[in-house]
């Protein structure tokens, strides 16, 4: 067969929703409405199992929706598209080329975690040593942060809530560069960039199951009712 001499391939127009290919949010989406399904009665547990499965299985949106169509949830969420395309990079502009924060550890360790606030932009360098930034129970007053992660004989690890949106560009050397990548269902939902590379090091950012964050505007508003009543308290 001559390859220099195959037809080209023939245009055509935007793939359709069901026909995308499905991420792990995707499928875990399927899969919290399979498990409400059980607990309300409307599936066997062995009907359940067979769902479950297929789900895991399946490669398209369109494959995830036939488990799911003939429940009462599915019907109710129609109106918001099962896939949710990937925020594009921060436009110039939006978050500083300066960082809010350094954490720097050298030949040490260095921990930021609990209840802070980010900011826009943060840079993370562990040179011979290990950082960690648990944003499981951050304050996001911004919805769209950068982290710069650098790693040289070093371990950088991010933990981020689970119904976030993460994004990862980076690359290692002798090194390991790993960014889970999730899909927010939530429209205002805090989207967080790591940038990294690792150099015989690791850097590495994932969702740390069971913790959440709450919208933004909610998180702002209880601060302000807060504020509000301590000062009407004196």
């Amino acid at each position: 067969m001559d390859l220099h001499k195959s037809p080209a391939p023939t245009a055509r127009g935007p793939v359709p929703v069901t026909e995308l290919r499905c991420s792990d949010a995707d499928r875990d989406r399927i899969t919290d409405l399979l498990r409400d399904a059980l607990a309300e009665g409307r599936l066997t547990a062995e009907e359940h199992a067979e769902r479950v499965e297929g789900v895991l299985n399946a490669k398209t949106v369109g494959e995830l929706d036939l488990f799911v169509r003939d429940l009462p949830a599915a019907q109710a969420r129609r109106t918001a598209p099962m896939y949710t395309p990937a925020p594009g990079r921060p436009t110039p502009g939006t978050v500083p080329a300066e960082p809010d924060a350094n954490v720097v550890a050298v030949f040490s360790s260095a921990i930021r975690k609990g209840r802070w606030r980010p900011g826009r932009r943060l840079h993370a360098y562990a040179i011979f040593g290990s950082v960690e930034i648990d944003l499981s129970e951050a304050i996001f007053e911004y919805q769209q942060v950068v982290i710069k992660a650098i790693s040289v004989f070093g371990d950088v690890t991010i933990r981020v809530p689970e119904n976030i949106t993460l994004r990862g560009t980076g690359g290692a050397v002798l090194g390991n560069f790993e960014v889970s990548p999730l899909d927010s269902g939530e429209q205002n939902a805090p989207v967080i960039h790591v940038d990294g590379f690792a150099v015989l090091g690791n850097v590495e950012a994932r969702p740390r199951r069971g913790k959440l964050v709450a919208d933004i505007l909610d998180r702002v508003s209880n601060k302000v009712d807060k504020a509000l009543r301590k000062h009407l308290d004196r």
